[in-house]
């Protein structure tokens, strides 16, 4: 059984949709065992703990530099056992050393078909804004692995969602979250958990399908 942390930042809906998947016994070979939010109004940690999963709040804005942040989050970890870390509306950007701690163990859930509306700057309600403006009919959500890159790393899943007439940045990103997010994320750490996600380069390979 891997052990997974969940970072968040906000509401936390996406950790309620791994909490509930997980519930639901659709997470295999993996639980839920830690928290961590990047400051302590984050209702993210309620859900936690109405959840009696441990958390823990590494506030971003009292680190001066990305070095020290990570740093403050790797001592954090430091004891948890973590097999996985999973990103869920996580605002703050990664470091290099964390990442390299933990390559190809780290899932990010972006509101878009990467690699459109992704990278630097495009975070939140940004990403559907922009591509309200941009006027596709098509948006998502992605799953991926995190590298170095802002959405830069290999990708294991994506769900479309159609971009409807009258639509406004909320309720496309209510769309988007419901349609696609809370069904692609628990299911890519899943996953991850059975071992069935194969990194061949920046692409992956689901097995046993």
């Amino acid at each position: 059984m891997l052990n997974i942390a969940v970072f968040v930042s906000g509401g936390g809906t996406n950790l309620q949709a791994l909490i509930d998947a997980q519930d639901r016994g659709e997470i295999k070979n993996g639980q839920i065992t830690f928290v961590l939010a990047s400051n302590e109004n984050a209702y993210a940690l309620k859900r936690a703990e109405k959840a009696g999963i441990e958390t823990a709040v590494v506030n971003r804005k009292e680190y001066s530099t990305k070095e020290a942040y990570d740093q403050a989050i790797l001592d954090t970890l430091k004891d948890k056992s973590i097999d996985l870390i999973v990103l869920a509306g996580f605002l703050s950007i990664l470091g290099e050393e964390l990442i390299s701690k933990y390559r190809n163990r780290i899932i990010n859930i972006h509101p878009s078909l990467i690699p459109l509306f992704c990278g630097d700057g495009f975070y939140g309600k940004k990403v559907h804004t922009a591509v309200l403006e941009s006027g596709v009919k098509v948006t998502g959500a992605t799953a991926h692995f995190v590298n170095e890159i802002t959405d830069g790393g290999a990708i294991i899943l994506q769900k479309a969602v159609p971009v409807e007439k009258g639509d406004n940045e909320e309720i496309l990103q209510y769309r988007v979250m419901r349609q696609a997010e809370w069904e692609i994320l628990p299911k890519a750490v899943s996953l991850f958990c059975e071992g069935r996600i194969k990194i061949i380069g920046n692409k992956t390979e689901i097995t046993g399908e």
